[in-house]
């Protein structure tokens, strides 16, 4: 996304505050689709590291974000080991800084994704 005026510089997924307006980016860790007889939703956990996921000794504890689309069923390139910048406002939800609805920019694929 490009820098707007008044909005806030790109912070990193493990210096998000607890709550407000954030602008990060991070690559998608896992997506998750709601049952065809649940509302519709797409989510999306985040994390700073790509490839953390193929490395065992990577396993540093780190923090993520989770992105829910309210509404949707999917969201178009948002697959495991996409770079996705992001922009909303972020809240605990069970423990886990969420971001519904956010705005988004996919920034990478992963290899071989087209």
């Amino acid at each position: 996304m490009p820098a707007v005026a008044g909005a806030s510089p790109r912070r990193r997924i493990s210096g998000l505050p607890d709550r407000g307006r954030v602008h990060s980016s991070g690559y998608v860790e896992s997506v998750t689709l709601a049952p065809a007889d649940d509302p519709p939703r797409f989510t999306a956990v985040l994390g700073e590291l790509q490839g953390a996921y193929r490395d065992p000794s990577a396993s540093v504890a780190r923090r993520r974000v989770r992105l829910i689309w309210v509404g949707q069923r999917r969201i178009p390139g948002i697959v495991a080991g996409t770079q996705v910048a992001f922009e909303g406002m972020v809240s605990p939800v069970n423990g886990i800084p969420t971001v519904f609805n956010p705005r988004y920019e996919i920034i990478g694929r992963p290899e071989g994704a087209q």
